[in-house]
C-alpha cells in the first residue's frame, strides 16, 4: 500500500506539482488538492487544503508549492498541528523531519529546479523523526497559539 501524500499549489507552482506527481507516481498515492489550471489563484486556499488533509488523517504528509514557497508555507503553518518547512535543499528536508517532525514540505517553483525538488521530496518523505531531545521542543510548537 502506497503512502498517501496531499499535494497542492497555486498557479505559480502548477508545473512543479505535476512534475513531482509524475516522478513519484509509483512511490506515493497523491491526493491532488489543486490547482489544476494556470489561471491565477490564491495560495492560502491550497496551503490550507493540504494542511487540513494532513490534520484530518487523509494524508500522512503534504507538499505545497507556490512561486517562492514562502506564502504557501505561511498559509499551511496557520494550523497549530502543522509544521511546514520551506526547504531549498535536501539537508533542510532531512533536518526538518529529523529534528522538527515537519509534516509538510514547501517548495518554490521559481527558485527550485525540478531535479532538486525531486531530491528534496524524496529526502523529506524517507526521513523519520528522531524524537528524543527534540520532542519537548516540537511539543511546544503546537502550544504557542
Amino acid at each position: 500500500m502506497k503512502t498517501k501524500i496531499a499535494i497542492g499549489s497555486d498557479h505559480a507552482g502548477l508545473r512543479l506539482k505535476d512534475a513531482i506527481k509524475e516522478r513519484f507516481k509509483d512511490t506515493f498515492e497523491w491526493i491532488d488538492l489543486g490547482t489544476n489550471t494556470p489561471e491565477s489563484v490564491d495560495y492560502p486556499d491550497f496551503g490550507a487544503a493540504v494542511a487540513r488533509a494532513v490534520i484530518e488523517g487523509k494524508a500522512e504528509k503534504g507538499v505545497v508549492i507556490c512561486g517562492s514557497g514562502i506564502g504557501i508555507s505561511i498559509a499551511a503553518n496557520r494550523f497549530p498541528e502543522i509544521r511546514c518547512a520551506l526547504c531549498t535543499d535536501s539537508t533542510m528536508a532531512r533536518l526538518s523531519r529529523l529534528h522538527n517532525d515537519a509534516n509538510i514540505v514547501a517548495l518554490g517553483e521559481r527558485l527550485t529546479g525540478a531535479e532538486l525538488a525531486f531530491d528534496i521530496v524524496e529526502t523529506f518523505m524517507k526521513t523519520s523523526y528522531e524524537g528524543g531531545r527534540h520532542a519537548k521542543r516540537v511539543d511546544k510548537l503546537s502550544k504557542l497559539c
